[in-house]
């Protein structure tokens, strides 16, 4: 007993390194940046919350545009470049929106807030997939996968800082608009970028990471996941993952509305919901994400999310109740981040170069997206028929078994290379 005890202790101390708490600043940057601006995002959805299933659209749209034109960019060059480009294409981006804002007047535009939406959304896609680029390819062998918890904790409280800051400049937005938040994400992610060239050319002069292009084609990450297995089991786990997670969350939506009609009483339960959430998963990714996985291993993880929204969607099927939201939603997101996003993570890190670089990008954007607007356009179909709104998971719990049967196929195929 009193082994097991130190060599879990013995696992976390190695967790917790120079490079994993580099690699957890960076994503405390990343995350940060993309913080400040998703309440301004939430509150332009408002604004056009008859619009969104269009804007939803085309933000997917727009992300399936955008994956060639990156892998173009990757084929011709090097990863410390693709950051400083992505990076530095995404800060201009910001600056332009603060500069058509304040000199150009269109902070009335209905269209200005319905552009920056959707760009919101590509945004928060692809600097976080950039930065999962960073990380997969740096961090690669059995020693430093067990990093990526770390890692996961500096994102979490990049989230708690970046919130932090977008709720002091809340009181702005009526004067200056976007002028204080796109400032701020800019600046934000330009010490992220700065910080990820220093990591990444680091590990070059170590020979890590290749200095030499990437190469390939513009489409590849679109080929891979139609031709090669193991790409395409990834993908589709994701897109059934986020097509679930979506039936979930609208469900939970409509119990909730059911429960209370106070906008004050639901605004408490969700900020109840952050608090128990946010501190929760930062301790399990601190100190237990790398000990469950070896524990668990990679087959029982992947294997158990589909187990966990069977048991949610019996319960809001059978036995619908504020209580019942509040454990599947802290259960999910704690589950989520806490171990499936990490897990994901290591076997990305276990794919071909190409793959590692373009369809993993393709994987995060496009096709999470697109499990968005399935389980939307899922629970619009279910919703035809005369059953309660709560009751319509029930439909979906063939899929939630097929997410388990995907996620034993990821971890059989990958096994050989973790």
């Amino acid at each position: 007993m009193l082994a097991e005890i130190k060599i879990s202790i013995n696992d976390i101390k190695k967790s917790f390194s120079r490079e994993s708490i580099l690699g957890s600043f960076l994503f405390f940057l990343v995350l940060s940046s993309w913080y400040v601006l998703r309440p301004v995002r939430n509150e332009m959805a408002v604004a056009n919350v008859d619009d969104l299933p269009y804007l939803l659209a085309a933000g997917a749209i727009a992300m399936l545009l955008i994956n060639p034109i990156y892998s173009y960019i990757v084929t011709k060059t090097n990863l410390r470049k693709i950051i400083f480009f992505c990076y530095s294409f995404l800060i201009l981006n910001l600056l332009l929106f603060l500069l058509t804002w304040k000199f150009f007047s269109v902070g009335e535009s209905i269209w200005i807030g319905r552009v920056f939406y959707v760009w919101c959304n590509v945004y928060s896609f692809f600097v976080v997939s950039i930065f999962w680029v960073v990380i997969i390819n740096i961090f690669r062998n059995s020693r430093t996968r067990s990093f990526y918890g770390v890692i996961m904790a500096g994102g979490s409280l990049g989230a708690i800082f970046g919130s932090e800051i977008s709720k002091r400049f809340s009181n702005s937005f009526n004067e200056f608009g976007l002028e204080f938040f796109t400032l701020s994400a800019a600046i934000l992610l330009f010490f992220a970028m700065i910080l990820g060239m220093r990591i990444t050319k680091s590990k070059m002069n170590e020979e890590i990471i290749d200095k030499r292009n990437i190469g390939g084609g513009s489409f590849d990450s679109i080929k891979n996941v139609i031709k090669q297995s193991e790409v395409r089991n990834i993908a589709s786990y994701v897109w059934i993952w986020t097509c679930l997670m979506t039936v979930q969350w609208i469900t939970a939506i409509g119990i909730i509305d059911d429960w209370s009609s106070d906008s004050q009483q639901r605004i408490a339960f969700f900020a109840t919901i952050e608090q128990i959430v946010s501190p929760l998963t930062l301790i399990i990714q601190l100190f237990f994400t790398n000990l469950l996985i070896n524990k668990f291993g990679i087959k029982n993880i992947m294997l158990t999310y589909g187990i966990i929204f069977l048991i949610a969607y019996f319960v809001y099927g059978f036995a619908p109740s504020i209580t019942a939201v509040a454990l599947v939603t802290v259960f999910l997101r704690v589950f989520e981040y806490g171990l499936n996003k990490p897990t994901r993570e290591i076997i990305f890190s276990s794919f071909r170069k190409n793959d590692r670089y373009k369809s993993s990008v393709l994987v995060d954007t496009f096709v999470s997206r697109f499990g968005d607007l399935t389980g939307s356009a899922f629970i619009k179909i279910a919703g035809l028929s005369s059953l309660a709104s709560n009751a319509l998971p029930l439909f979906a719990l063939p899929v939630a078994g097929y997410l388990s049967f995907v996620g034993l196929k990821i971890s059989r195929a990958n096994a050989k290379n973790l």
